[in-house]
């Protein structure tokens, strides 16, 4: 699963947080019966949102004699329960689980197969979602009447965390595993996926088909999936393995150009774990209005409708690719070898996180990779995290609770940690031992040691009591001196935090220009000690410089120290580092802004150069006309959009009005990044240019940052001819105004749609309010968002109360009701 975590900026005071719940025990599942084979017969009510459905559930006792099972089935109607030769079962149907007597004691290695028949009605669910999966209803029906125009009508489903047992009767556990086989009656037209190989479409004489899907292996209940629309089918492999994307019929022509990775992908992940990708094909789909980022369903990745992307957002990056990483890495860690039980999520999350690293770091080179490691890194330290919580953790009020910051970012931090301390070949050795020890199994952290610690021969005890069994990360303080009779550099390195953790810590020493790499050994204790001999006097102490230990060091380094940084140190950390700290004093140093113009130029690493021009403040006069020039050559030279995109927002910072003519000629890019920044330069003074860019431009989903150019430009203007894209993109605009004033003009366009008669621009507002309420409840901005939801039901209220023979009016103050019950 990849939870895509949002960061609001604006109207935000985080609220303090919990220390971690000790109260509530979370155990793993005690098994009494094992799922060994599963059959399923489905058909769908796609207008009425149901799924008749026929199961065979084949069990054995786990190890003590039985006479019951217990099966999870949420929102169900259950017609019948049988064993398989047609003998009534006695059961009970309450709090979503099935009690069935069996006929007879049943022992270990005694099968018996359960048949139940049965109606999956999943707007009956009671189960809630979280901030990483917004919503728990397992079976989805979207557009299934056809009312919204520009949205295809679609199944598929989600299971994580125990979502599966909403479309089928199962014990919906992840230390299960079961083999399975599925019949999808479907109309004609529409295409199906589901788990392991299509093994025959037979078509029906009411105007449907069945397909028959069919997986060998062993995997948990949660990974099921079936996914049915109007999908085109682009067809890939690797090797002899077919591979296959799923997307509308419009993405299409872009289908490779999104995914075509994949097969490279697959090669490279084998090969770095020297264990051949374990299944039998792997296909991925894109379904609408899906509840997270992406599910790793086993063979069948379901992605949300971000991944689909056009040229236009493809030329600045394909914004996807680290997910697709991310998603096809479960499928060692988390579908062959599986967490046993939410507590260990980590097991499976922190290595997909991890592999989205090791695929940058292959493909585009280490600045890239460690670019990205600090965004999961700041997505740990600023986003919305309890450091008091282990990271595997057995207390937790709620599973959905696991999935945060912690279980992923900290967690493939820690990876990354773990692999600097063991050396890559030993690091890759021991997870192909853990893959080979735990194939097909349920799993926990300590398994992981274990092969670590066989194939390193390395005690690690130490290492997971600390980073997997405990929790928060060291805080310090660091200072040094010269004992220039000794030529020794005394370092104190000064623990804040509690615990405190034992670590090994590089530290580079700079002489001459050159650095010699030293690597000391922390102890659990608050204050450590270090001397370094030196043969000249150093230039530059760096501590951490790669940033590999996970924590926060505060230093005092001078301003030229910084400049030597940037310019002389290799690793992508130090380098950001010094351009951050040169950028605070880059208005009183002069030397420091020279650095910052110089990082713009000549960078190897677009992403610094981009960083570099973000930092200018050109609200100082100096910095305006040093800058100008610079930035103009960049627009006229730079091979990489984004960079030209932030050079755009720059000049526009130094003189709208007066590049008004470049930000018109440059709005004809190809790049979305390119496109949006210049609207958003040409509202400052050209505000009938940024509209009549906006009204050429055909594509009716352009992505994110070029929909939120559009949205503030016909926001500004008052166009509410484009209400629907308003109302698509109003809740994130506010969140990222960058002024009170901005900020007031989004509450408006919010207030005229809650007061007027717009049907799709009220639901899709609404929409965006509950999906983003979901994942930051409990902060203020949550509050902000309820509060915006009960004005907008009052407004809304008094719109239909004046006009009470308007239907549209009152499914409107419908729409909104339902709204507030989901943040409830």
């Amino acid at each position: 699963m990849k939870k895509r975590f949002l960061f609001i900026v604006f109207f935000i005071t985080l609220g303090i947080c919990n220390a971690q719940d000790y109260s509530n025990y979370q155990p793993s599942a005690t098994m009494i019966n094992d799922l060994v084979h599963t059959k399923l017969k489905v058909s769908f009510d796609i207008p009425n949102e149901k799924m008749a459905g026929e199961a065979w559930i084949t069990l054995e006792p786990h190890f003590y004699p039985t006479d019951s099972l217990s099966l999870d089935a949420k929102g169900m109607e259950i017609l019948k329960v049988t064993l398989e030769n047609g003998k009534d079962l006695k059961y009970t149907y309450q709090n979503s689980k099935i009690k069935i007597s069996l006929d007879k004691l049943y022992k270990k290695n005694e099968l018996y197969t359960v048949y139940i028949k049965y109606i999956a009605i999943p707007s009956s669910v009671s189960q809630k979602g979280s901030g990483a999966i917004n919503d728990a209803k397992g079976l989805y029906f979207i557009n299934p009447r056809g009312e919204e125009e520009d949205k295809p009508t679609q199944i598929w489903t989600q299971g994580e965390t125990e979502s599966s047992s909403c479309w089928f009767p199962t014990i919906d556990k992840t230390n299960q595993k079961t083999s399975e086989e599925i019949y999808m009656t479907v109309p004609d037209k529409y295409v199906t996926l589901s788990n392991g190989l299509l093994k025959s479409q037979t078509k029906n004489s009411d105007g449907t088909r069945t397909d028959y899907w069919k997986f060998d292996k062993k995997h948990a209940p949660y990974l099921f999936f079936m996914g049915v629309g109007d999908f085109a089918i682009v067809k890939d492999k690797w090797k002899n393995i077919p591979v296959e994307y799923y997307v509308e019929k419009e993405y299409e022509p872009y289908a490779k150009q999104i995914f075509g990775d994949t097969p490279d992908m697959i090669d490279f992940f084998s090969n770095l774990l020297n264990y051949p990708y374990p299944w039998e094909k792997y296909s991925q789909m894109v379904g609408r209005d899906y509840v997270s980022g992406a599910m790793e369903n086993t063979t069948a990745t379901l992605h949300m409708e971000k991944a689909q992307q056009k040229p236009g957002q493809l030329i600045d990056g394909n914004l996807w690719e680290t997910t697709i990483a991310h998603e096809l890495f479960h499928h060692w860690f988390g579908d062959l070898a599986t967490s046993e039980s939410w507590s260990n999520l980590t097991v499976n999350e922190s290595f997909a996180n991890y592999s989205e690293y090791l695929w940058l770091e292959h493909k585009y080179g280490k600045d890239k990779a460690e670019e990205h490691k600090q965004e999961e890194k700041d997505g740990y330290m600023y986003g919305k995290v309890d450091f008091d919580k282990d990271l595997v953790r057995f207390h937790y009020k709620d599973r959905e609770d696991m999935f945060d910051a912690v279980t992923y970012n900290k967690g493939g931090l820690i990876l990354h940690m773990l692999r600097k301390y063991l050396g890559d070949d030993a690091f890759f050795a021991g997870l192909n031992k853990y893959l080979k020890n735990n194939e097909y199994k349920a799993t926990e952290a300590h398994h992981l040691r274990l092969a670590l610690e066989e194939v390193s021969g390395k005690d690690l005890n130490w290492f997971f009591n600390q980073w997997y069994y405990g929790n928060g990360h060291p805080k310090l303080k660091a200072t040094y001196s010269l004992d220039e009779s000794k030529k020794l550099i005394k370092i104190e390195i000064l623990q804040t935090q509690e615990p405190k953790f034992q670590f090994p810590l590089d530290i580079d020493v700079y002489e001459n220009g050159k650095s010699t790499k030293h690597q000391v050994w922390a102890k659990a204790i608050e204050n450590n000690s270090f001397e370094i001999p030196y043969k000249s006097i150093p230039q530059l102490v760096n501590i951490n410089p790669d940033d590999i230990l996970l924590c926060e060091i505060i230093e005092d380094k001078t301003t030229e120290q910084y400049i030597f940084q940037y310019k002389n140190t290799p690793e992508y950390h130090s380098k950001i580092e010094a351009i951050n700290k040169l950028a605070d004093v880059q208005i009183s140093n002069k030397k420091a802004l020279e650095t910052l113009l110089e990082a713009i130029t000549t960078d190897k690493y677009e992403g610094i150069r981009k960083l570099a021009i973000s930092k200018l403040d050109e609200t100082n006069p100096t910095v305006k006309q040093k800058s100008a020039s610079i930035l103009e050559k960049v627009l006229n030279t730079e091979t990489q959009t984004p960079v030209q995109a932030e050079a755009i927002k720059q000049l526009a910072n130094i003189d709208a009005a007066k590049y008004s003519k470049t930000f018109i000629k440059f709005s004809s890019s190809k790049s979305y990044s390119v496109k949006s920044a210049c609207i958003e330069a040409l509202l400052q003074t050209n505000k009938e240019a940024a509209l009549e860019i906006i009204n050429n431009i055909d594509d009716k989903d352009p992505g994110d940052i070029l929909m939120n150019a559009m949205a503030k430009a016909v926001i500004i203007a008052q166009d509410y001819s484009k209400i629907n894209l308003i109302s698509k993109r109003l809740v994130p605009l506010l969140f990222t105004a960058q002024s009170q004033e901005e900020a007031n003009t989004y509450f408006s366009a919010f207030k005229d749609i809650m007061s007027g008669d717009y049907l799709m621009a009220t639901k899709n507002l609404v929409n965006s309010i509950v999906k983003i309420y979901l994942q930051v409840k409990g902060y203020n901005s949550g509050e902000i968002l309820l509060e915006m939801m009960q004005n907008g039901l009052q407004l809304k209220q008094q719109a239909s109360n004046s006009n009470p023979t308007n239907e549209a009016l009152q499914k409107q103050v419908k729409i909104i009701t339902e709204g507030l019950n989901k943040m409830k």
